[in-house]
């Protein structure tokens, strides 16, 4: 009904840079949030940063300052640019979409299946 699909990972030396890319497609009436959560190995889940339909953002503390989230509302698809990138920036990056599918209804969460990116040098 609703996919998440990432892009733009891959392996990338430390102080380089990266953009993700997250679309949502299928059945979607509206879009409240869309944002990038991360998981390195051992750990967690955590909060990468997470940009509303009306453009407020909101960045991890570990992440202000490299981190850029924006979107394209009119392609469902937020992006995530990664600067400076640190060797415990590592991990797999996950996008999640908060929307509802249809006037009226439940709003879901929907989350991709994620997209590795590798900092070493």
């Amino acid at each position: 009904q609703v996919q998440v699909v990432e892009s733009g990972g891959g392996l990338v030396q430390p102080g380089g840079s990266l953009r993700l890319s997250c679309a949502a497609s299928g059945r979607i009436f509206n879009i409240y949030a869309m944002g990038w959560y991360r998981q390195a190995p051992g750990k967690q889940r955590e909060l990468v940063a997470t940009i509303t339909s009306g453009g407020t953002s909101n960045y991890a503390d570990s992440v202000k300052g490299r981190f850029t989230i924006s979107k394209d509302n009119a392609r469902n698809t937020v992006y995530l640019q990664i600067d400076s990138l640190k060797l415990e920036d590592t991990a797999v990056y996950y996008c999640k979409a908060d929307l509802q599918m249809r006037i009226g209804g439940t709003r879901y969460d929907f989350w991709g299946q994620g997209t590795q990116v590798t900092v070493s040098s």
